[in-house]
């Protein structure tokens, strides 16, 4: 690429586009073997398109054709401006990675941004089979915002609730899954032969050594959930992890209550998931 005269942008596009069909080659008898449910390979679309809707919608298009492979999954973040170009790259037949998701809010405009498009891509005569998805909701940032936030606060109250907000956060973004995919509008998607959009649990590597290795994996265990491990908590969770059936059900009472009594110590959510999201594109 150097010696064809290639500047940093087309060179980029080229190694990882080349790298990710090569990775999705590697997959692909996994895909084929889960009817392209697993195998699967994600691509990002460049961070800075992050607030420009047409701009991610088109290079959506352009990544897909160049790795041309039917179990890759680009990558759009969860901003308010990606909400749109979601549900237009699936419209367009293309499966979908939506990325760094924080608050449950969002993720129920997301999920909306994708049913809105599968109904499109229904329209434009796509075989909704074809079409796969995972909403990435990221956890241990969560901790790591409001711990420090909750530090700051130096009372015993906000000590005892150290670490509890990115379980809590994500069991209740379970709660929000089975709610909005258990809809009649969903059913009429299933009816056509459309596939759930599978929660992603995302940053699940432990940032704090005073908290289990496996803390994000073991207690986030729920049917067609994806837990994308960094590969030391991969070899922790081989190692020693405890996986004893579903951790999320039951759980969304108490976990509301750890969200209220965050709130009753002044944390504001709005805030930290805003800032997450920010320093996230950063």
């Amino acid at each position: 690429l150097a010696a064809a005269g290639a500047d940093v942008e087309h060179a980029v596009f080229e190694i990882t586009t080349e790298d990710v069909a090569a990775a999705c080659d590697l997959f692909a008898p996994v895909a084929a073997a889960t009817g392209g449910v697993d195998g699967r390979v994600s691509l990002e679309v460049d961070p800075r398109l992050a607030r420009d809707t047409e701009g991610t919608v088109a290079e959506a298009v352009r990544l897909h054709a160049r790795v041309d492979r039917d179990n890759v999954l680009i990558k759009i973040p969860a901003t308010v401006e990606g909400l749109e170009a979601i549900t237009a790259t699936l419209a367009a037949g293309i499966s979908v990675n939506v990325t760094l998701i924080f608050s449950l809010e969002r993720y129920r405009a997301v999920i909306n941004a994708f049913l809105l498009g599968l109904e499109q891509a229904r329209e434009n005569g796509h075989d909704l089979s074809r079409i796969h998805s995972v909403a990435s909701f990221f956890v241990s940032r969560v901790d790591t915002e409001i711990d420090r936030r909750l530090d700051a606060a130096a009372t015993a109250e906000a000590a005892a609730l150290k670490g509890q907000a990115g379980l809590a956060n994500a069991r209740l973004a379970y709660q929000v899954y089975e709610e909005l995919f258990s809809s009649e509008r969903w059913k009429l998607l299933a009816a056509a032969g459309a596939r759930p959009q599978r929660p992603l649990w995302a940053s699940t590597g432990v940032k704090d050594p005073a908290y289990p290795d496996t803390l994000y994996v073991t207690g986030l265990v729920a049917p067609h959930v994806v837990n994308t491990m960094p590969e030391k908590t991969l070899e922790a969770t081989a190692d020693h992890g405890q996986v004893t059936g579903n951790t999320i059900a039951g759980t969304y009472q108490a976990s509301q209550a750890v969200l209220d009594a965050l709130a009753a110590q002044g944390i504001d959510y709005n805030e930290v998931v805003a800032l997450l999201e920010e320093e996230g594109l950063a």
